[in-house]
């Protein structure tokens, strides 16, 4: 088993923030979240929230971004 595993999966903290352009401080919703993981890479989104871009063109590297930051929303909603 690997030790601190969460901290070496994050290379770039902030990165799905500045990629959606919500502010750092505000909680990405879970709905976008899942919008984005359905979603094929290469195609164009719409937001169903009011935060951030409107619009969001779904690449491969957003797409794990978003994997990752719902799994670990999942992981501190267990404890």
């Amino acid at each position: 088993m690997v030790k601190r595993w969460i901290q070496r999966a994050i290379h770039q903290p902030g990165r799905l923030h500045r990629d959606l352009e919500i502010p750092k401080g505000t909680k990405i919703p879970i709905e976008l979240l899942n919008k984005i993981i359905r979603a094929n890479a290469g195609q164009t989104i719409t937001n169903p929230t009011r935060t951030g871009k409107k619009k969001i063109k779904v690449t491969r590297k957003i797409e794990q971004r978003a994997i990752l930051a719902r799994n670990l929303k999942i992981l501190s909603r267990r404890k």
